[in-house]
């Protein structure tokens, strides 16, 4: 992926996202890459029917996002992810799936996906988190942040009090930005709500990372949840 298709100066238009679409069903698979291929400033360069083929679509392609099942032969989409992020760490993996129950939520999160959707997403959901994913951010759909909430709550990861728990060096500061991102905010919604810069909640958003050891905005929202600083649903 070159930094100058990446560059973009004063004036210019964002550069085009490149997909790859990864689905075992053909209908879904070219359905999905037709839909992303009409929408504004999103191209995709390759599709997969399976999670072998979306590794070697990540390293032929060098795309930016990698949109990806689940349930696939071979090699399935959880462990496909896995692989990426190895090898491929600047490729972004959203999830695409019509599982919702949290054993899939946590394995894809765990792997290092950067966004969860289900198939009852729409054509505008699913581009805004490509786009979403392409930023550096993550998109989980409201019944995935749902099951994690529930998740954490039956004791599998169990919730604590809020704040308890926490990194003991994080700075009130940081634990309103991670309070906001388990509540899925984007960084321009952060900083819109706490009335600063988007530079100075990159700032603390890379500090709380550090701090917490965490890997991706996802991981974020999962910690938040666990530590108590996202109310549950009910």
């Amino acid at each position: 992926m070159s930094d100058e298709r990446r560059g973009q100066g004063p004036g210019q238009q964002p550069p085009v996202v490149r997909v790859v679409v990864a689905d075992d069903q053909t209908a879904v698979r070219e359905a999905l890459a037709t839909v992303l291929d009409l929408q504004s400033g999103v191209e995709v360069v390759a599709t997969a029917k399976d999670g072998g083929e979306a590794v070697r679509a990540a390293e032929e392609h060098a795309p930016d996002v990698i949109l990806m099942d689940l349930n696939m032969p071979r090699v399935d989409g959880v462990e496909a992810t896995r692989l990426i992020g190895e090898r491929f760490p600047k490729v972004a993996v959203v999830v695409l799936t019509t599982f919702a129950d949290e054993e899939y939520i946590l394995a894809a999160l765990g792997a290092g996906a950067r966004g969860y959707l289900t198939k009852e997403s729409g054509r505008e959901d699913i581009t805004r988190a490509v786009r979403a994913a392409a930023a550096g951010q993550s998109v989980l759909d409201p019944a995935v942040r749902d099951r994690l909430v529930a998740a954490a709550a039956r004791g599998g990861a169990p919730v604590q009090r809020p704040g308890a728990g926490l990194a003991p060096d994080l700075t009130p500061r940081e634990v309103e930005v991670l309070t906001l991102i388990g509540e899925g905010l984007t960084n321009r919604g952060i900083a819109e709500r706490l009335v600063v810069s988007e530079a100075t909640v990159k700032t603390h958003i890379n500090n709380l990372f550090s701090k917490a050891h965490l890997r991706d905005r996802a991981h974020a929202v999962q910690y938040a949840f666990v530590h108590g600083l996202v109310k549950t649903p009910g």
